[in-house]
């Protein structure tokens, strides 16, 4: 485990958006090798235009935050509000929109630190649920990881990509009342 007391969290901002490819790079990568594309495929997000958007309007759009050793950046959550192609929330909630870690830190705690930092903004916010959305296929390992964290499978979902094969997800859901 990482030391937690020193492990920060910082909110991030537009020149922070290549560091968060990074992490995507690097996550990606390690993926990869382990045979696990499904989630995020094998091409770098720093060479995919609509990756590179995306992160740029993460950087800009105010619910960036990032974990930090020292000063390396190993993690980052963005937060706002839930992605189109999930079931909308019957209530007001947070949505965990990005993790990412920096995979030559697995296993350290810093992707349930930076989910238990969203919790904290959900409830800093009077908001009661917080809501995130994952890759569901293979062993659904992913899955584990955020039930593991105190999540609970919601609704599964389906994302059609043209000329690509369909992308299943999991959406889950934590009760912070």
């Amino acid at each position: 485990m990482t030391d937690q007391s020193t492990l920060t969290i910082r909110p991030g901002g537009p020149d922070d958006a290549p560091t968060v490819l990074r992490l995507f790079d690097t996550a990606i990568a390690w993926l990869a090798a382990r045979g696990r594309s499904g989630q995020w495929g094998t091409e770098p997000a720093s060479a995919d235009p609509q990756r590179i958007a995306q992160t740029d309007a993460w950087a800009t759009g105010g619910g960036l935050y990032l974990a930090m050793l020292g000063d390396t950046a190993v993690g980052a959550l963005v937060v706002g509000a839930a992605t189109d192609y999930v079931p909308p929330a019957t209530e007001p909630e947070l949505y965990v929109n990005l993790l990412v870690t920096d995979r030559a830190h697995v296993g350290h705690g810093i992707g349930a630190r930076l989910l238990a930092y969203a919790e904290e903004l959900a409830r800093d916010r009077g908001l009661g649920l917080l809501r995130v959305d994952c890759y569901g296929g293979d062993d659904r390992a992913l899955v584990r990881f955020y039930e593991g964290c105190g999540f609970t499978a919601t609704d599964p979902f389906t994302v059609h990509r043209p000329g690509r094969d369909p992308w299943p997800g999991q959406v889950l859901a934590r009760r912070l009342d």
